[in-house]
């Protein structure tokens, strides 16, 4: 028999679940993921989160990512392909990462691009924190070199990026990074991905999540959101 998972009350589920999920004639859940896969439970500021689909057949996605118009620039339809040597990841691809992740892979990370005030609607569990602002300017000017500062140490602390004796980037032991945001028409994760190439990350540890929430609420998968 299936059972829903309780969390704390510091943590609570973007997507509203049914008290009584379907279950189909066999027991399983009748809204899976895939044939073979329910559910995934992952790790979320210490908490355990379930990842699973809404259970109610009735349920319509968030009137946040209902919306089809917004001005372009900025929020443009973005190409499939971001960068050479960049894959370009679904739904299935980011949970095998945060699969690895909570099975103790520490050499990857599921980032939200997204800037607080989206951050606090929800999120991907399993994800972490990294405001675009904080690897890229928000325009064409330079950072200042406290900001530079600032994303230096998300590089060697977060991402596990080393600068030589030098001074220049060593990343032969860079995370494998898996970037997002709000979708198709977001630019804050894909900005940062040509930034990262810039400075010299290898395209082939970074992945893009071009449908980012919006497809991740289209779909009814749990998410969840931060303790502050």
């Amino acid at each position: 028999m299936y059972k829903l998972t309780t969390l704390s009350t510091a943590l609570c589920l973007g997507t509203t679940l049914l008290s009584h999920p379907v279950l189909a004639a066999d027991g399983e859940l009748a809204v899976k993921i895939t044939p073979e896969l329910s559910q995934l439970s992952v790790k979320h500021e210490g908490e355990t989160v379930v990842i699973m689909r809404n259970q109610d057949k009735d349920h319509v996605i968030d009137p946040l990512y209902a919306k089809t118009s917004r001005s372009c620039p900025p929020f443009c339809v973005t190409p499939a392909k971001i960068h050479d040597g960049v894959d370009t990841v679904g739904e299935l691809e980011v949970l095998d990462y945060l699969k690895k992740i909570s099975e103790g892979d520490n050499s990857i990370l599921v980032i939200d691009s997204r800037t607080p005030e989206w951050l606090a609607r929800g999120t991907i569990p399993g994800s972490v924190s990294i405001p675009w602002i904080k690897i890229s300017p928000r325009d064409e000017s330079p950072f200042e070199s406290g900001e530079t500062a600032a994303r230096d140490k998300i590089l060697t602390e977060q991402f596990g990026v080393q600068k030589t004796a030098e001074g220049a980037w060593d990343f032969s032991h860079a995370k494998t990074l898996v970037l997002f945001c709000n979708g198709l028409w977001c630019p804050q994760s894909s900005t940062n991905i040509h930034t990262l190439v810039d400075l010299g990350y290898p395209p082939a540890k970074l992945k893009w999540y071009r449908g980012g929430v919006q497809d991740w609420e289209m779909l009814g998968l749990t998410t969840a959101t931060v303790k502050r």
